[in-house]
């Protein structure tokens, strides 16, 4: 007899929810991704400015405190939906900057776009704390694995399509107006995406999640011990990942020597990857649990950076194939990490005040996401006329700051295995399963 219970259905109308992933994908990926990053190298952008646009989104999350007390009064739904909308008529603004250079010199161009991209992830800030509440009180939690498996994938299939898409209007050598186009359907697809997230399922407010007149014990809720753990370990997972992907195509446009169009298209392998760690091990996570597939991306990440020491270093030229392998890979760690990291933060939080729980949760990993890019940038710029070399190595900018993240990752190994999830496989359980039988994982995902 089959006593699996079954698992229980996702709510109605939540299809809604991956359509939307797909073109907010679309929109987000044009004007916080590369093309945002590489416009920015056109106009003569520092990587310590590289580091301010990479850190701002997630530095202006930090308005998720003082917005999440009004989360209960507005809803979950209308709160998310008037941000976003917000966060499509910033974007517009992005599409008339490029356009702009016929009366404005190069500078004056980036600070207007760095006022508007303040504009932008301001809103954006404010109006996200509302996102993991909602998706936490409308998935079952058996299903909340599942669920973010499949966002991702959705999200990945979007930022991969972009980023061709990119790539095909750019070109090798592009001009301010190419820019623009990319920049305006980026507004389009933000449009189209508000539709798709009207028609998800609203999620009722009950009494345990209302607010009350009381100050909210934040240290409280900080020194909660499991949440603590997880705490800690998203500062130094933040501190290692802000700005990464910034400095990446950084490297790529000027030591490693790729045009344009080259680099918005190993981007999209990025993403490839992503649908790739999505397919091995997704479907897996709700049973084997967040903690062993944490500490299996972080290893990952150690052998990555590895690869961009080397290549950086000089040890192996940057050819196409290893850069777009690097890149998958980074992709197929950064899903596990993002999928393992939210389910865990979602069975870690209690009901009770679980939106001060998500808003500081996502505060705290933003602020430091936000900081490290700019840190990073500084000490790029710092070691720019720093060349020597040792144990066959060339030490410079980059090889230097790979090395120094690499080093940060190894820290992030350790603290994960401090993490509480007493649900949680063991790490050899997980890997067990994991070779037992490579057919099973096609089977669960296609089902």
């Amino acid at each position: 007899m089959n006593l699996e219970r079954k698992p229980e259905p996702f709510p109605p109308g939540l299809h809604n929810a991956f359509t939307f992933a797909v073109f907010n994908a679309l929109s987000y990926q044009m004007v916080l991704g590369s093309p945002m990053v590489l416009y920015a190298k056109t106009l003569d952008a520092s990587a310590t400015v590289l580091g301010v646009i990479a850190g701002m989104m997630p530095l202006l999350v930090i308005f998720q405190i003082p917005a999440a007390k009004h989360l209960d009064r507005v809803g979950y739904k209308n709160f998310m939906f008037g941000g976003w909308g917000v966060r499509v008529m910033f974007i517009v603004g992005m599409a008339l900057v490029p356009l702009s250079g016929w009366f404005l010199s190069p500078p004056t161009q980036l600070v207007l776009l760095l006022a508007v991209l303040f504009g932008f992830n301001l809103s954006r800030g404010i109006s996200s704390c509302a996102w993991l509440p909602w998706i936490n009180a409308i998935i079952p939690e058996s299903r909340r694995g599942a669920y973010l498996t499949r966002e991702a994938a959705f999200v990945s299939i979007g930022s991969v399509a972009g980023f061709c898409l990119a790539a095909f209007t750019v070109g090798p050598n592009p001009k301010a107006y190419q820019f623009s186009i990319l920049f305006a359907f980026s507004a389009l697809m933000g449009m189209v995406s508000l539709v798709f997230m009207r028609r998800m399922p609203d999620a009722v407010v009950t009494h345990q999640t209302r607010s009350s007149a009381t100050p909210v014990p934040w240290r409280e809720i900080a020194s909660y011990p499991p949440f603590r753990k997880l705490l800690w370990m998203n500062v130094v997972w933040n501190a290692a990942y802000g700005g990464l992907n910034a400095f990446v195509v950084a490297y790529l446009r000027t030591d490693g020597g790729m045009h344009e169009a080259a680099v918005l298209l190993v981007t999209a392998a990025y993403y490839v990857g992503g649908l790739g760690s999505l397919f091995c091990i997704g479907p897996r996570v709700d049973h084997w649990g967040s903690k062993p597939v944490l500490g299996l991306s972080f290893i990952l990440w150690l052998v990555i950076m590895g690869g961009w020491v080397l290549m950086a270093g000089g040890v192996t030229p940057p050819w196409m194939v290893m850069v777009v392998f690097l890149q998958m890979f980074m992709g197929f760690a950064y899903s596990l990490v993002n999928m393992s990291n939210t389910r865990l933060a979602m069975v870690t939080i209690p009901v009770m005040g679980k939106n001060h729980f998500f808003a500081l949760f996502s505060v705290v990993g933003s602020l430091v996401q936000g900081l490290a890019p700019v840190f990073w940038g500084m000490m790029i710029d710092a070691l720019a006329r720093v060349r020597f070399h040792g144990l066959g190595v060339e030490w410079n900018r980059f090889s230097i700051f790979f090395l120094v993240i690499q080093l940060v990752f190894l820290t992030a190994i350790i603290i994960c295995q401090r993490l509480a999830e007493p649900a949680a496989k063991s790490t050899e359980e997980m890997w067990r399963d994991l070779w037992k039988s490579p057919a099973r994982f096609k089977i669960r995902w296609w089902q």
